[in-house]
């Protein structure tokens, strides 16, 4: 595995791996085992902040959803069992950590994506660009690598992540990139956990294959996926029921925050609260990008580090919420997939520095 360069506080230690799915696993707990362990010792503790669940009721969904996840992709499943052993923990630990958000009968997380399909004057084209702020709990920072795997016969592939997840926010070698945002909407506790059908996004080649991956598998909850694909962005609005496909805008721009937005799923946001000012914070953005003379990086991280409207903007700082007020933006990311890198500040991007990390 490659050395990660000279540890910097601003800059997440990264490790690469590959080989067939218990090849991946093996490595991964073998090389981010301590952080492994580390986000298992507390991952129920941090769900409990925000609801009340048993350690047993935990254990009893997370082995419901792994027989659905065997089902829709027992590689995956092999790919944890290897990184159990290695990290010595349990594959029932693992599973939870898959699920944690399969736990909370509400979402407190409010995430900003943006995509934009050309990063010069509005009558060029150019690399594709997508990026989000992640808002979340900031204690998961210390269990958060940026990981890159290798699969024997699928492409390579580069994440932010909590490590023991099977996937998270990240693009690939072959064109795909993956934003997440929260989608408020009906949900149920079982089914194949979410960020199995993110990792198949991230093996997949056309956007076509992205939304087979996703409507394929039997659900848990409901969210919303920002993806850059070879044929360029789009957004997946993701309910139980259905997966519905937003393009960009004239001129290349796509924005989500955290309420439907399809004309089929709109009703929904009647049923369910916004999620920290999400209409707002969508409007903000659009206007901000509508008004810059080039849709580039510069513009995506003036936009996701702006204040208005603060502690509900779109760079979210903790605020004196007795519910959500210790969620922030833990990291925000910019990717260009057809370059194969990615520029992530790890804390509020407002004030920390963008790092690059590259796939190969």
């Amino acid at each position: 595995m490659p050395a990660s360069p000279q540890f910097s506080p601003s800059r997440y230690r990264e490790i690469d791996v590959s080989g067939t799915p218990r090849e991946l696993g093996r490595q991964i707990g073998e090389a981010a085992g301590e952080e492994v362990r580390g986000f298992c010792s507390v991952a129920l503790e941090r769900v409990n902040l925000s609801c009340r669940i048993s350690r047993e009721r935990a254990i009893e969904v997370a082995r419901r959803s792994q027989a659905y996840a065997e089902q829709y992709s027992p590689d995956l499943v092999e790919e944890l069992a290897g990184t159990a052993e290695a990290a010595r923990v349990s594959l029932d630990d693992l599973m939870l950590l898959q699920v944690r958000n399969q736990l909370r009968s509400e979402e407190q997380g409010a995430c900003t994506s943006i995509a934009v399909a050309g990063t010069g004057p509005r009558e060029q084209t150019g690399t594709l660009l997508l990026g989000q702020n992640w808002d979340a709990d900031p204690a998961l920072d210390p269990f958060t690598i940026v990981l890159t795997r290798r699969p024997a016969d699928k492409p390579a592939f580069q994440c932010v992540t909590q490590a023991g997840l099977i996937a998270y926010i990240g693009y690939s070698e072959a064109g795909m990139g993956v934003c997440l945002n929260t989608l408020p909407a009906p949900s149920r506790v079982e089914g194949v956990p979410h960020y199995f059908t993110v990792r198949r996004i991230l093996e997949s080649r056309s956007l076509q294959e992205a939304v087979a991956a996703v409507t394929h598998a039997e659900r848990a909850i409901p969210a919303n996926i920002m993806l850059a694909s070879p044929e360029g962005p789009a957004d997946l609005e993701i309910t139980l029921e259905s997966v519905e496909v937003l393009y960009p805008q004239p001129g290349g721009l796509l924005t989500h925050t955290n309420h439907c937005e399809h004309q089929k799923l709109r009703q929904i946001n009647e049923q369910f609260p916004e999620l920290i000012q999400s209409h707002s914070r969508k409007a903000r953005a659009d206007s901000l990008l509508a008004g810059a003379t080039a849709l580039d990086r510069q513009a995506m991280e003036l936009a996701l580090a702006d204040h208005q409207d603060q502690p509900r903007s779109i760079c979210r700082h903790t605020s004196e919420d007795a519910d959500t007020g210790f969620w922030q933006t833990v990291f925000s990311i910019i990717m260009e997939p057809a370059a194969g890198c990615m520029h992530v500040t790890r804390g509020t991007p407002c004030d920390h520095p963008r790092e690059t990390y590259r796939l190969n």
